[in-house]
C-alpha cells in the first residue's frame, strides 16, 4: 500500500489528487492531507444551498465539489483528511465501517473512546468528528473522511449555515450534527502533526506491504492539470448543481425587492422580480436579460456594471440588487 502525505494545502489540488490516484496509481493507496479553509460539497448537492454565500465570499473560502456523495464538510488546517483507494472484488459493496477501523484503533490507543455510528460517522460522546463518503470507479473504490482535530468550530458553523428558505430543489441535503475536535478528548495533548505520524505508523504496522510514496513530477503535473481543468472551475463546483428554484426578499431605502429565479446547470432559466419600488423602465426587461446568465456573484456583478440599474429600481444601488440574487 502506498502511504502518501500530500505536499498540498490547496483544496483544488488535494481533491484533484484523489481522482488522479484513483485512476492513475496502481495498487492500494492511503493518503493524508490538510486544506486551507474550504468547503467540500457532495457530488449530488446544490452548492449554493449548502454554504453561507456571504461568509464564504468575505473570508475567501474555496468551494470544491468532490466525486463522492454525502453532505458538505468544512476543511481548515486543523482538520486532517484521510483517503483509502483499493481494488474491489466483483459484487463487493461499500463498507464504511471497514475503512474507519484503523482510525478508531489509533484513537483507542490514545485513550479516546471513539465509535462508528449511523451510516458513515465517527463520534466521541455522541458528537461527530468524522464524516465519510465513498465513490466507485470501475473496479476501484475511493473512501475518504474528515478528522476534526483542532478545527475552528465557529468557522465551520458559519460557513455551513445557508438559509434553507431560499432554495427549493431535489438535491441531497446535508444533515447538520453536533461536532467536536479530537484534541479536546485526548488525555495527553499532542499536535496535529504528531497525530498524523501516529496514523502513518499504525498503517505501516497494520499493512506490512505499505511504503512511503511521494508524488513524482509526472504525478504533480497530472494533478495540477486536473485541478485547473476541473476542480477549480465554476462549471464543476457550481454549474454541476441540480436544477433549483431560488427566492429572496430584501428591504432597501428605495423599497422592498423580491427576486425569484429558476436555475438549471448553474444558468438562470427564468426570473421574476416583485416589490414596492419605483422605476422608469419595466422590470420585465431585466427579467428577460437575466435569462442565460450564470447564477454566480462575480459574473452577475460584471453583468450589472453594464446596466443602468437605477432605471429599474429608483433609490436601490446595484450592490443591493445583487444581494437580492444570493
Amino acid at each position: 500500500m502506498r502511504c502518501i502525505c500530500s505536499p498540498f494545502h490547496d483544496a483544488w489540488l488535494n481533491i484533484a489528487a484523489e481522482e488522479y490516484a484513483l485512476k492513475n496509481l496502481s495498487g492500494d493507496c492511503f493518503i493524508l492531507y490538510r486544506n486551507q479553509k474550504s468547503i467540500i460539497v457532495g457530488t449530488h448537492q446544490n452548492t449554493l444551498a449548502e454554504i453561507n454565500h456571504s461568509y464564504v465570499r468575505d473570508h475567501d473560502i474555496k468551494v470544491v465539489r468532490r466525486l463522492s456523495g454525502g453532505g458538505a464538510v468544512f476543511h481548515d488546517l486543523g482538520n486532517l483528511n484521510f483517503t483509502f483507494i483499493r481494488s474491489t472484488q466483483p459484487g463487493e459493496s461499500m463498507d464504511f465501517r471497514k475503512f474507519t477501523e484503523p482510525i478508531l484503533e489509533v484513537l483507542h490507543k490514545l485513550g479516546v473512546e471513539a465509535r462508528f455510528e449511523g451510516r458513515n460517522d465517527l463520534t466521541i460522546n455522541g458528537m461527530k468528528f468524522s464524516g465519510n463518503a465513498e465513490h466507485v470507479h470501475r473496479n476501484r473504490i475511493l473512501h475518504h473522511g474528515t478528522l476534526l482535530f483542532s478545527s475552528l468550530i465557529s468557522d465551520l458553523s458559519e460557513a455551513l449555515a445557508p438559509n434553507p428558505l431560499k432554495f427549493t430543489d431535489k438535491a441531497v441535503k446535508s444533515v447538520r450534527s453536533r461536532v467536536t475536535n479530537i484534541s479536546d478528548h485526548l488525555p495527553i495533548p499532542m499536535s496535529i502533526d504528531a497525530f498524523q505520524e501516529k496514523l502513518l505508523k499504525h498503517m505501516e504496522q497494520r499493512y506490512p506491504d505499505s511504503y512511503h510514496y511521494e508524488y513524482t513530477q509526472e504525478d504533480i503535473r497530472g494533478i495540477q492539470k486536473l485541478a485547473e481543468e476541473k476542480y477549480s472551475t465554476w462549471e464543476w463546483n457550481f454549474g454541476s448543481s441540480p436544477k433549483y428554484n431560488f427566492s429572496k426578499g430584501l428591504r432597501t431605502a428605495g423599497g422592498n425587492i423580491e427576486c425569484h429565479l429558476n436555475v438549471e446547470k448553474g444558468l438562470i432559466t427564468g426570473a421574476r422580480i416583485f416589490g414596492d419600488f419605483f422605476s422608469h423602465r419595466p422590470t420585465s426587461e431585466l427579467e428577460q436579460a437575466l435569462n442565460g446568465q450564470r447564477h454566480e456573484r462575480a459574473h452577475l456583478a460584471q453583468w450589472l456594471s453594464q446596466i443602468e440599474i437605477t432605471e429599474y429600481f429608483l433609490g436601490i444601488r446595484p450592490e443591493e440588487f445583487l444581494d437580492a440574487l444570493f
